[in-house]
């Protein structure tokens, strides 16, 4: 196969083809180069062509509580009390700037995605 940058979804479609015969190459052998140069282009690809959106914040905070085996009692050190958590959790109350902090501080969430802005319900 040719390898060049991919400008259409036919020549995507192909690569990734090409990329699932190349999957089980024996680290480097002429296959695993063409693999990991088809998975960069394929990557670039998708990145211009299906940007995935960051979820909100309390998304993102829902996501990682599922994923860190988190109940909502375990966020009130972070957010103050169980009542701030649970006006968070069902968007009834915005993060404050302590609360951003402190999630990040302690739990690691990036601030990028803490200070997006949410939808609070109406």
């Amino acid at each position: 196969m040719e390898i060049k940058l991919i400008e259409t979804e036919e020549e995507y479609n192909q690569a990734i083809a090409r990329i699932d015969l190349l999957f089980d190459a024996p680290k480097g052998s002429k296959e695993a180069k063409e693999l990991d140069l088809l998975v960069l282009i394929v990557n670039k690809y998708e990145d211009e062509n299906y940007p995935i959106d960051e979820p909100d914040p309390i998304e993102y905070i829902k996501i990682r509580m599922e994923e860190m085996g988190l109940k909502a009692a375990d966020l009130v050190p972070y957010m103050g009390n169980k009542g701030n958590v649970s006006k968070v959790l069902n968007r009834k109350r915005g993060l404050s700037i302590e609360m951003i902090r402190n999630l990040n501080k302690g739990l690691g969430f990036p601030l990028d995605v803490l200070i997006s802005e949410h939808a609070l319900a109406s």
